[in-house]
C-alpha cells in the first residue's frame, strides 16, 4: 500500500500554503498513493500572534482546509492533514487540530493536539504552547484504506501512555505531524519515533516541517515512515517534498505475533509518592 508524505517549509501566507498543499494532493494522487499525509501546522507558522490572529479561522470558515478537502475529492485521494490552527468558540486561544479527510473531501476524524510543549531553551528559544492553544482532551483512532490509524501531534510522541491507548483501541498506523525544533530533533527525533513503532508494534507516518520559516524559526525534518519492527522505510532529510513509502499491511500480524507486547500489556496501579 503505497503512502506519501508531504514535507513542508510553511510560512506566513496561507494561500501560499494551501497551494503547496493542494499541489501535493495532486501529485500524490497520480503516482498512485492511498493517503497523503502533511505536517503539524501545514497552513500557518506564525510566531507573531498578532499577525496569525489575521489568518487564524473556526474550522467551517478555513480556506486552506477548505481548498484542501476539495482537492481530496477531485483526486479521490484521503488525506491526514497534520493540523492547522483553528479558534475555538468558547476559548480566546486556539486549536491545533488534525483532520482525516476521506476520498470524497469529508472529514472522518479531527484530532486537537493534547500535550503542550512549554519550554525554555539552552538556545535561547522559548515555546509557551500553552498560552495561544487549547490542549485536546480525546484521543482518535480512524477507519482508513491502509487500515486504523492513530492520531497524534509532535510533542505527544513523548507520551507513550497516548500510543498504547491508540494501540489498544486497534490502530496499526500512528501519524504524529510535528514542526520538531532543531536540536531536539537531532538529539530526540529517530529515536522516539522509533520506539513508538516498536513498542506498539505498529507503523509510524510522522510528516514534517523543514528549514528556515518566514518567522524565523528553523525546524528540523526527516519526514520518516517506519514499520512495525522499527525499521525506517523513509527519511526525507532536510528537503521539501513529496516523499512515498510502501507499507506491507500483513507485518503487523506478523510482529505482533512474534513479540506480543499489545496482548501482555497490564494495568499498572499508581504509586504512592515517596
Amino acid at each position: 500500500m503505497k503512502i506519501a508524505v508531504l514535507q513542508m517549509t510553511s510560512g506566513i501566507d496561507p494561500e501560499a500554503n494551501g497551494d503547496t498543499l493542494v499541489a501535493a494532493v495532486d501529485e500524490a494522487a497520480a503516482a498512485g498513493a492511498a493517503m497523503l499525509f502533511t505536517p503539524e501546522m501545514s497552513g500557518l507558522v506564525d510566531s507573531d500572534a498578532n499577525r496569525a490572529t489575521r489568518s487564524v479561522a473556526h474550522e467551517h470558515e478555513d480556506n486552506v482546509l477548505a481548498r484542501v478537502r476539495a482537492a481530496a475529492k477531485a483526486a479521490g485521494l484521503w488525506v491526514h492533514l497534520g493540523s492547522l490552527a483553528v479558534r475555538h468558540d468558547a476559548d480566546a486561544r486556539w486549536g491545533n487540530r488534525g483532520f482525516v479527510i476521506d476520498d470524497r473531501g469529508e472529514i472522518v476524524s479531527r484530532y486537537d493536539k493534547m500535550h503542550l510543549f512549554d519550554v525554555d531553551l539552552a538556545t535561547g528559544e522559548s515555546w509557551r504552547e500553552s498560552a495561544r492553544y487549547v490542549p485536546g482532551e480525546a484521543a482518535s483512532v480512524v477507519d482508513t484504506p491502509i487500515g486504523k490509524l492513530g492520531l497524534a501531534i509532535c510533542y505527544d510522541m513523548r507520551f507513550p501512555a497516548l500510543f498504547q491507548a491508540l494501540s489498544d483501541a486497534g490502530a496499526t498506523v500512528l501519524a504524529v505531524p510535528a514542526a520538531f525544533t532543531v536540536p531536539t530533533g537531532k538529539a530526540h527525533w529517530h529515536t522516539l519515533l522509533r520506539a513508538r513503532a516498536i513498542e506498539n508494534a505498529a507503523f509510524v507516518v510522522a510528516a514534517a516541517q523543514t528549514g528556515h520559516h518566514a518567522d524565523g524559526r528553523d525546524t528540523y525534518g526527516h519526514s520518516l515512515v517506519i514499520d512495525p519492527w522499527g525499521r525506517v522505510l523513509l527519511d526525507m532529510e532536510d528537503t521539501p517534498g513529496l516523499g512515498f513509502a510502501d507499507l506491507d499491511l500483513a507485518i503487523t500480524d506478523d510482529v505482533r505475533g512474534r513479540i506480543p507486547v499489545i496482548r501482555h500489556r497490564r494495568h499498572i496501579p499508581a504509586l504512592d509518592p515517596a
